[in-house]
């Protein structure tokens, strides 16, 4: 197993589409390149962000195909894995990895996770068969609390023995919780990256010892969080909090209730940036409306993302 010290930036970007759902492949490349070229920790696909719960596997496959094509090397490349039971996930990461995933994010198998608690031998033997069977470094992903699972802090000891565990995202959305994972991940007998996957106060995160961030928001905002998260190493906090105080009313408005909308909300933001050719989410996820585009473009003019767009969408 090709070792990956989980920390940083690992930008998991958002997958454009054409106005027929079907995948936008023209403007991918050139995205995906923008991301790239930024040099982020790693990118991850199929994951949330990148609609991996509403892709047929052969999309999921075709995306990783051409997104490693469109990085050429320049990061490695992360998918979600997204299974309903351990022999799926075991079969499933191993078609994932021969079609060019560096390392799994491994979504919990829903509905059997649902809601807390949720049994620390059913976590462990989920990872465990995943590492035995696949071989990849993998990264572990903790939900808010009311959606499951909760790793606890002998959880996380527990996922601390298997090797091919390298972090977690730490999606909870929850401060408390934030603090209790990164205390325990500390206390572990080997370094575990602990990514913030919560939205909303991404610096605050960071701030309080996070290693990064696995985060949609860096799938716009790549270098300003990649120069973030420099200035909080080097505990420069004046300058970190200033470039949130930029980003973080636009990223709280596209990842507030209800969250599922931070989809359509994230990409009619690249829209505005040139990056995609169209703000289009597969259904049944519906757009936003008028009023909301207007105030996401106030909120995207006021963090300075539409000063100066990098690249324009293939077609426009």
């Amino acid at each position: 197993m090709k070792t990956i010290e989980l920390a940083g930036i690992v930008a998991a970007p958002f997958l454009p589409m054409l106005p027929d759902e079907s995948i936008d492949w023209a403007s991918l490349t050139p995205y995906l390149a923008w991301i790239a070229a930024q040099r982020p920790t790693a990118i991850a696909m199929n994951m949330d962000a990148s609609e991996g719960p509403a892709l047929d596997r052969d999309e999921q496959l075709a995306v990783l195909h051409a997104s490693s094509a469109a990085i050429g090397g320049a990061c490695p490349l992360f998918s979600g894995l997204i299974a309903g039971s351990t022999r799926d996930a075991v079969r499933w990461g191993r078609e994932l990895a021969a079609a060019g995933a560096a390392g799994l994010a491994v979504f919990p198998p829903f509905p059997t996770f649902l809601g807390n608690p949720v049994p620390s031998e059913m976590i462990y033997r989920y990872h465990k068969a995943i590492a035995d069977g696949v071989g990849l470094p993998l990264v572990a992903f903790q939900f808010p609390k009311a959606f499951g699972p909760d790793f606890p802090p002998d959880t996380l000891a527990r996922l601390a023995t298997i090797p091919e565990v390298v972090g977690l995202k730490e999606a909870s959305f929850d401060t408390t919780k934030t603090v209790e994972t990164i205390a325990a991940a500390k206390a572990l007998p080997r370094k575990l990256g602990i990514l913030t996957g919560s939205d909303t106060f991404i610096c605050e995160a960071m701030v309080m010892g996070c290693d990064g961030a696995l985060i949609g928001f860096a799938g716009t905002a790549t270098r300003e969080l990649i120069d973030m998260h420099r200035a909080v190493v080097a505990k420069d906090f004046v300058r970190a909090f200033a470039l949130w105080d930029r980003l973080g009313p636009l990223a709280r408005h596209c990842w507030r209730a209800p969250i599922r909308d931070y989809r359509p909300r994230m990409k009619e933001v690249l829209k505005l940036q040139g990056l995609i050719a169209h703000a289009t989410v597969r259904a049944p996820q519906l757009g936003v409306d008028d009023a909301e585009r207007a105030e996401i473009r106030r909120l995207a003019e006021f963090a300075g993302l539409l000063d100066a767009p990098a690249l324009r969408a293939v077609g426009d």
